[in-house]
């Protein structure tokens, strides 16, 4: 039996990535394991698979013989509470960590695992406080294509040809290589928490910001009129910033969340797109004929495209507001004809740098920008 063989196994039919048919699939145990099958299989087209939730995100791939399944690389390696620091491997799903009193502050549909948000660079409602997965991401391990393991940040600092590699892999879309550890920046968990809902313009979001009351999330979501508050820290703060709210946008306080809070606007066959303005832009672009919801504290809005039509007037609102949009998701018959990235300054440097990590263009061939 070959190293091959001992590695992987027949593809089913349910391996399948944007429509694309893998022929065998792998579920490495640790980074050493991953390492010896990128070695045994050169040449091979890679897809990773964490939980699948974002699998359907970008174009689809060119190629595929390999799918390499995360579900075995799970679990905290360390957890180093008095320096605010845990290192987990990839596979392990988000709301699976229990960290006691601290916590990892990025938000993720269920079962989204640690790898694909950092490959996806998804960040939920709490980024405006907490900060985006660069923010919180401080380390990384990730096996190259030709099985090479390369570290760093965290406590073994080993970065290849001067690259930050955290930054390099967050939002690669699994186009440089396989992450199959990571290393995060903690937050104390917060004691309380309540909300502020009201029915009133994004604009609002200026008057929040001026009242200094330190939210930890400001979403609105157009469709409804709605715009919530998330307040996070000790019960008796939490309160007094909270009635300052209350008054200040006429609203109700709650300890439930509304139910479009963090939720995608698109349905699973659907088109949805990411819209990113700077956050003057934000009432302009909810106060349009589409719906949009997401941060109004950050300028990342989504929203569910009925066609191309609506999602080439998405894209030209964002540019005319100094932002951009890119198509995350859409079914096959839009997918196809569709630049899902748009318009992407620095093409000719992420050009370069793939050719450098992955000179053969083994991982996820044609799903990133510019067909990368």
């Amino acid at each position: 039996m070959t190293a091959l063989d001992e590695l992987t196994r027949p593809a089913g039919d349910d391996d399948v990535v944007g429509g694309v048919p893998a022929r065998l699939v792998a579920a490495p145990r640790d980074t050493a394991e991953a390492s010896a099958l990128l070695a045994a299989t050169p040449g091979l087209t890679v897809v990773v698979r964490g939980a699948g939730t974002k699998l359907d995100w970008g174009p689809p791939p060119r190629a595929l013989d390999l799918i390499i399944d995360t579900h075995h690389l799970s679990g905290v390696v360390e957890h180093a509470a008095g320096d605010l620091i845990t290192i987990v491997r990839a596979g392990t799903p988000l709301r699976s960590l229990d960290l006691g009193d601290q916590l990892l502050a990025l938000d993720g549909p269920d079962g989204a695992t640690v790898g694909g948000t950092v490959a996806t660079a998804t960040s939920g409602p709490r980024r405006l406080h907490y900060g985006g997965v660069r923010d919180l991401l401080i380390g990384i391990t990730v096996v190259r294509a030709d099985g090479k393991v390369a570290k760093a940040g965290g406590k073994v600092v080993k970065n290849v040809a001067g690259y930050d590699l955290g930054k390099l892999y967050t939002g690669s879309y699994g186009t440089l290589g396989l992450i199959t550890e990571c290393a995060f920046r903690l937050h104390p968990r917060p004691k309380h928490a309540l909300f502020v809902r009201a029915v009133t313009p994004p604009s609002d979001a200026a008057r929040i910001r001026a009242a200094a009351v330190a939210p930890a999330a400001v979403e609105i979501d157009s469709a409804s009129g709605e715009l919530a508050v998330l307040l996070e820290g000790t019960p008796d703060g939490v309160q007094e910033r909270a009635g300052l709210l209350e008054k200040l946008l006429k609203g109700d306080i709650s300890d439930m969340s509304p139910k479009w809070w963090g939720v995608a606007p698109w349905t699973a066959d659907g088109i949805g797109v990411k819209l990113s303005v700077p956050l003057s832009a934000v009432p302009a672009l909810a106060a349009g004929p589409d719906a949009v919801r997401g941060s109004a504290g950050t300028g990342v809005l989504y929203a569910a495209a009925a066609g191309i039509t609506e999602v080439e007037r998405l894209r030209a609102a964002c540019v005319r507001l100094g932002g951009h949009a890119v198509v995350l998701t859409a079914p096959p018959e839009v997918r196809d004809i569709l630049d899902m990235w748009g318009p992407t300054p620095g093409l000719s440097l992420m050009r370069r740098i793939k050719d450098q990590f992955d000179p053969g263009h083994r991982f996820a061939p044609g799903r990133f920008v510019g067909g990368i």
